[in-house]
């Protein structure tokens, strides 16, 4: 985004043509459809669909959508699974090369600080190091986060949480929510010591962490599978829509797989714990990348059940959505459209 100028220029006898503001650039996209990845290292998509045995990004989005099981493109082991998705992170962080493009492809070695980035040898590490010391620290906990954050899918993250003790108000960050909920260490602890845990470790080619370390994941893992529920809670509150006074369906635009992978019909259920009593919430997932899955059913017609969190999805455009559905009356009227980014929330 261009920033304002910090000033204006003194006034001169003879005029001078503004210089032109450089245009908004969308994000860059390759051949293949990834965001951005042969800008920052050439061939890495490439890399990737051979990694996961996929032939085309059709393959990729199949399997993004539902369509395909991880088995369809030979992984057919927990440490398959692992190997391949650490794989798509070998590239020399400094250079940018790949393994294919080094004289020898076994010559990449992990920062043993953080074991995030990946060298392909002394010279390029010792050259960025000055960048990377900012955040080796950071990158470390987003390595282990990367690979506790599978406990989503196995069920095991998030652990089922209480009705709210203070009013939502009250609430000013996620210390206070974790205060609200009881037996938390039994149920951290229930989750570092389970099955899946277990099963990560013994596949994910890394020495496994202290448990202490584990059961900061988890709760990392937690406020962000939380983050978006207690986000749009957050809009009712701030823009005064009472969930006890009245049903209530909130749309959210440019949902894509971010939103909808695997997504569960209980996911914003945390509405519920955080408005007691409410009458009735409807959130219905809108993008043209809405995963299929349990959410893939129609808006509802009628309010939504007192007292639950209804999930409903239409993969499609927001505008289509709205003369197909909210104007034939087949989706109710929004009291609240929302639309996530990584690094804000856009609320109506």
């Amino acid at each position: 985004t261009a920033q304002p100028n910090a000033g204006a220029a003194p006034k001169t006898g003879r005029s001078k043509k503004a210089p032109e503001e450089p245009a908004a650039r969308a994000p860059d996209v390759d051949s293949l459809g990834f965001q951005a990845m042969d800008r920052n290292v050439p061939g890495l998509s490439h890399v990737i669909l051979q990694k996961l045995n996929m032939k085309s990004y059709e393959d990729y989005k199949s399997a993004m959508d539902g369509k395909k099981s991880g088995s369809d493109f030979g992984i057919r082991t927990y440490f398959d699974m692992f190997q391949k998705m650490e794989d798509t992170f070998k590239f020399c962080v400094e250079c940018k090369k790949l393994p294919n493009a080094l004289p020898d492809p076994k010559s990449l070695r992990r920062c043993k600080r953080c074991q995030n980035v990946y060298y392909c040898g002394v010279a390029c590490q010792r050259a960025n190091w000055p960048l990377h010391k900012k955040f080796c620290k950071k990158l470390k906990l987003v390595a282990l986060d990367r690979l506790v954050e599978w406990l989503i899918f196995t069920g095991d993250i998030p652990f089922p949480t209480e009705t709210w003790t203070k009013p939502s108000w009250d609430v000013k960050g996620w210390e206070d929510w974790f205060s609200m909920q009881e037996q938390l260490e039994e149920k951290l602890g229930a989750i570092v010591a389970g099955r899946y845990m277990t099963l990560l470790w013994a596949n994910a080619g890394k020495p496994r962490p202290e448990d202490a370390e584990l059961r900061e994941s988890i709760r990392r893992l937690v406020t962000d599978f939380h983050s978006r529920p207690l986000t749009i809670g957050l809009g009712l509150r701030l823009f005064g829509i009472d969930p006890l006074t009245r049903p209530l369906t909130v749309h959210v635009v440019g949902a894509s797989h971010v939103e909808t992978l695997n997504t569960r019909l209980t996911d914003y259920d945390e509405l519920t714990r955080m408005f007691p009593g409410h009458q009735g919430l409807e959130m219905v997932m809108v993008g043209v990348d809405v995963v299929d899955g349990p959410i893939m059913r129609p808006p509802l017609t009628t309010l939504a059940p007192r007292g639950k969190v209804y999930l409903s999805s239409y993969k499609g455009l927001y505008h289509d959505f709205w003369e197909s559905h909210v104007e034939t009356k087949l989706a109710a009227r929004p009291d609240l459209v929302v639309g996530f980014h990584p690094g804000k929330c856009l609320c109506h």
